[in-house]
């Protein structure tokens, strides 16, 4: 399935001063602290695969962080992702995704993957909306403590 482009919202290709945008808002968007999550180098070496959505007025609408795996060459991993409040629901975020799939796509590459929390029930559910298949969870995935699902779509 295949969303339409959502109404008065532009997606580009993100660019490292990007950065500073997101993480201004993320905190606020996830309601609790993550940006110790995305480091500044993720928008200087990714930003020709990761994807910026701005409102017709330029404000950051939503964002994919992601990369094309350079160890796993049939790869492609999806690192971040966030929707402003207001634009939640508006397909906005499935249409991100769906063309990070199509550059993945184009590059050869033959699944996505992504890693959430196993109680963050909002994120499993829309992953698998997206026919992502979601592991048990992986006791210390990320840590001591950081128990991770593995989220996997087949392109």
């Amino acid at each position: 399935m295949t969303s339409a482009p959502v109404p008065g919202v532009r997606t580009r290709t993100a660019r490292p001063e990007d950065y500073d945008a997101i993480v201004r808002v993320a905190d606020a968007w996830w309601g609790r602290p993550v940006t110790a999550l995305l480091n500044r180098l993720y928008l200087h070496h990714f930003c020709d695969t990761s994807l910026i959505a701005e409102t017709e007025s330029g404000e950051l609408a939503g964002f994919v962080i992601g990369f094309l795996s350079p160890s796993r060459p049939d790869e492609a991993y999806i690192h971040f992702t966030g929707v402003a409040p207001g634009m939640r629901r508006t397909g906005l975020a499935r249409s991100l995704y769906e063309r990070f799939f199509r550059l993945a796509r184009s590059d050869g590459r033959s699944v996505v993957r992504a890693v959430t929390s196993p109680d963050n029930a909002r994120s499993i559910a829309f992953h698998e909306a997206l026919g992502f298949t979601c592991s048990a969870p992986v006791t210390g995935y990320d840590g001591p403590g950081q128990d991770r699902v593995v989220l996997s779509r087949p392109l």
